[in-house]
């Protein structure tokens, strides 16, 4: 039994203003941190400087005793479940990163999940995967036309498959409150691509943290 994907979709689930979680595999810890530092963000590369071994509530408070309530900074928290290398971006991770294509170079997996919650635009949560630095697929999770295009996006071949599956779950639905919505698509991205997340280690636990500083 894993804790799967779905537990994202409740309100505030990982911290107030929404979650970004990165899921990657065929690369350590210690990569995914060099890489995201190095390839991922606007404006150059940054310096990964390490906090040490935080909990989310501690990572947040460090942030805002360094940078004011409001950091630009990204920061985050990694670890390793099962063959699943993760990271949860905390700070100013909306501004910060890009596209993630070049964190997957070299034959790595990665997949991004991301809601900003308490964005007035309304902004739905999204999917993105990538592979050899290619986008093989991504979508709006509420699966609605609030934000550009209702469908699945990215290689054909894949894109068409993961649609398959969403359709066959019941998406789109306009009946659908957007949790729901929301929660369906975690669960179907969860199956088809064996991802799990440690939801006590992230919420309660301490694990390593580092906030990227510009260099």
């Amino acid at each position: 039994m894993t804790d799967g994907m779905t537990w994202l979709a409740a309100p505030q689930s990982i911290a107030y203003g929404g979650y970004c979680v990165l899921l990657t595999r065929g690369l350590d810890e210690e990569e995914l941190v060099s890489r995201l530092a190095g390839a991922a963000v606007y404006g150059g590369r940054r310096v990964p400087r390490s906090l040490g071994e935080l909990t989310g509530e501690d990572l947040i408070e460090v942030l805002e005793d360094e940078y004011g309530d409001y950091p630009t900074e990204a920061a985050l928290r990694f670890g390793r479940d099962g063959e699943w290398v993760f990271a949860v971006l905390y700070g100013g991770w909306q501004d910060e990163f890009g596209s993630l294509a070049p964190v997957s170079r070299d034959g790595a997996h990665v997949f991004r999940l991301e809601f900003e919650e308490e964005n007035g635009k309304p902004v739905p949560p999204w999917f993105h995967y990538f592979h050899d630095e290619r986008l093989l697929c991504d979508f709006n999770l509420h699966l609605d036309h609030s934000w550009g295009s209702a469908g699945v996006g990215g290689d054909p071949e894949v894109a068409s498959q993961l649609e398959r599956l969403l359709t066959a779950a019941g998406l789109p639905d306009e009946n659908l409150p957007p949790g729901d919505a929301h929660r369906t698509s975690l669960h179907v991205v969860e199956r088809h691509f064996g991802l799990s997340l440690p939801r006590t280690r992230i919420l309660e636990g301490k694990l390593p943290s580092v906030v990227l500083e510009i260099g």
